[in-house]
């Protein structure tokens, strides 16, 4: 892929121009900034006027698709900025259209979409996705696209979600060897008995996986990450079990060890440039009944590519039982899986609802918990 800028790239005079999507200046026109007279700053601005914050932000009405970015050229989005209140982290849905394809590339819970799966603020400190206080979420992920792109929020809520953003790309270059931004979305909760929770399968064409994303949690006592990861690449037979890439547990996976359990403090979270637990959720004695935690993977200085296709990645559920024995859990898994490919649309699940997205933080025994139906 066509490198953006980079430390040793900066001095380099490329054909490119600079242009920025928000509230104030819906099309990144040049010199289009600034010109509102109305929108939700208007009252705010009322001694002041126009080029004085009129337009800050935008309200996605319940139920409703607002479109963030609409941009007719070639070009490559090069960071993303964005909040809003943490009601809506799981109500929104981010979409990414590229080269007029009409199935999105990007299809993922907002909150997911920028390593805050819970609804509860995560400080991120990574190379591709920033989350900083409180809520303001920062993407520097690489979008190229060869005659356009339209990013879209949905509002799949009862109530409007008021939000501020930017879109900032580079109009020009040359894209057509870059490879599509996709990232989708999977949840099992809980996981069925014994099977493994699924991030990505029937992917076709030519790329690279670049990222994970999981919103983990856990819906019974002891350690919850023996499992495996793994990645069924090209010729793979998913139905026969052995993938090229085989994990050795999800703490390994996701950069840490031994339970992610330091000596005399338990679950210690991290962010660092590629990998982190940014969050842990911890049982508060009350309402919040289990364990929580947040994990995310960044496959930059290391791309798994594949050439013909990427028939699946998994990762188990495991804990431990009597005996020395792994124990199969029935967990709440909400994964996102990010890549980049040779086409702007592929296979992909069905799009999240508002109740396939929902956050039982603190439902404790439940209809979404191995321990069964809660008792009045």
């Amino acid at each position: 892929m066509a490198s953006t800028s980079s430390p040793s790239s900066l001095a380099a005079l490329r054909p490119v121009r600079t242009r920025s999507i928000s509230p104030e200046n819906f099309d990144g026109s040049p010199s289009g900034g600034g010109r509102a007279t109305e929108g939700t700053g208007a009252e705010a601005a009322r001694d002041l006027g126009q080029g004085w914050k009129v337009s800050p932000s935008v309200d996605v009405k319940a139920g409703e698709t607002f479109t963030l970015a609409d941009i007719d050229s070639a070009g490559v989005i090069t960071h993303i900025w964005i909040t809003t209140h943490t009601d809506h982290w799981r109500q929104l849905v981010v979409r990414a259209y590229w080269d007029g394809s009409e199935e999105p590339a990007v299809e993922v819970p907002y909150g997911d979409f920028f390593a805050n799966g819970w609804g509860v603020f995560a400080q991120v400190d990574s190379q591709m996705v920033a989350a900083n206080p409180h809520g303001g979420f920062n993407s520097y992920w690489p979008m190229p696209f060869r005659e356009g792109a339209r990013l879209t929020l949905e509002n799949t809520s009862d109530a409007d979600a008021r939000v501020y953003y930017q879109v900032t790309y580079e109009l020009g270059g040359d894209h057509g060897e870059d490879a599509y931004f996709h990232a989708q979305w999977r949840r099992s909760d809980p996981l069925p008995e014994a099977t493994e929770h699924v991030l990505l399968e029937g992917i076709e064409g030519q790329g690279q996986y670049v990222g994970t994303y999981i919103a983990w949690g856990v819906h019974s006592n002891g350690w919850w990450g023996e499992g495996e990861i793994k990645f069924y690449l090209d010729d793979d037979d998913p139905e026969a079990g052995f993938p090229t890439i085989a994990g050795t547990g999800t703490e390994d996976y996701f950069g840490g060890a031994w339970n992610f359990d330091v000596p005399g403090e338990g679950y210690t979270a991290f962010s660092t440039p590629y990998l982190g637990m940014p969050q842990v959720i911890r049982p508060d004695g009350l309402y919040i009944a289990q364990q929580r935690f947040g994990m995310y993977r960044w496959h930059v200085a290391d791309p798994i590519h594949f050439t013909t296709g990427l028939p699946r990645v998994d990762i188990q559920a495991l804990g431990w039982k009597s005996a020395g024995r792994y124990l199969p859990l029935r967990d709440d898994i909400a994964s996102t899986a990010i890549f980049y490919l040779d086409r702007p649309a592929t296979a992909r699940p069905e799009a999240p609802s508002f109740d396939a997205m929902e956050i039982h933080l603190g439902s404790g025994p439940g209809p979404h918990s191995p321990a069964g139906p809660a008792r009045a």
